[in-house]
C-alpha cells in the first residue's frame, strides 16, 4: 500500500510540474518583449501535458526559435485541440516556414470528435452573446495572440478530423475581403 501511495504522489508531482511548464510558456510572460522561444521547448511541454495513455501527440517542426506569441499561439491552439478529443485519439502539430512566414496548423482525430460551435466566432474575436465566459475564454485568448502575432486561425472541421490552421496569409485574405 505505501509503494502505490507513492507511486501515486509521483505520478501527481509529475503531472502538475508538466502543467505548470506548459501554462507558464502557453500564458505567461516567458521573457521579455521581443523574446524568441525554441519549438523545442514548446515541444517538450506539449508532450508533458497532452501526450498520455489516450492521447498520442505527433510534433512536425524544425527546432528553431520562433517569436514569443508564435510558440503561444501553437500552444493555446494544441490545448483547443485537445478539448475536441475527449477519449483521446491523435493530435499532429505541424509548423512550416520562419519568422512572419511562419504557419502552422494543429489538426485531431479521435472518437467523439467535437468542436464546440462557438470557437470559430470566438477565435474571430466574436462572441454570440456579446461576451465571454469560462467555456469560450480560451478560443477568445487564442485569437488575441494569433491577432497580435499578425495571423488568424481558420478552423477546417469534418466527421473525421478537425483541423486548426493560424498563418498570416489569411489575415491578408481576410482584411481584403
Amino acid at each position: 500500500m505505501r509503494e502505490f501511495a507513492l507511486d501515486l504522489i509521483r505520478k501527481s508531482a509529475r503531472t502538475a510540474s508538466a502543467r505548470l511548464q506548459f501554462c507558464r510558456l502557453a500564458f505567461g510572460a516567458a521573457g521579455s518583449a521581443g523574446a524568441s522561444i525554441d519549438t523545442g521547448d514548446a515541444e517538450k511541454v506539449a508532450r508533458g501535458l497532452i501526450a498520455d495513455d489516450r492521447t498520442t501527440l505527433n510534433w512536425d517542426a524544425p527546432r528553431a526559435f520562433m517569436p514569443k506569441n508564435k510558440v503561444k499561439l501553437v500552444l493555446n491552439l494544441c490545448l483547443i485541440a485537445a478539448a475536441c478529443i475527449p477519449r483521446g485519439g491523435v493530435m499532429h502539430v505541424t509548423i512550416a516556414g520562419e519568422g512572419d512566414e511562419a504557419r502552422m496548423a494543429i489538426s485531431v482525430k479521435g472518437p467523439n470528435l467535437k468542436l464546440a460551435s462557438h470557437v470559430a466566432g470566438l477565435l474571430d474575436g466574436q462572441s454570440e452573446s456579446g461576451s465571454v465566459d469560462a467555456h469560450g475564454i480560451q478560443a477568445y485568448f487564442t485569437g488575441l495572440v494569433a491577432r497580435s502575432c499578425g495571423m488568424r486561425v481558420e478552423v477546417v472541421a469534418n466527421s473525421d478530423e478537425i483541423v486548426l490552421k493560424a498563418d498570416s496569409a489569411a489575415v491578408e485574405t481576410a482584411t481584403t475581403e
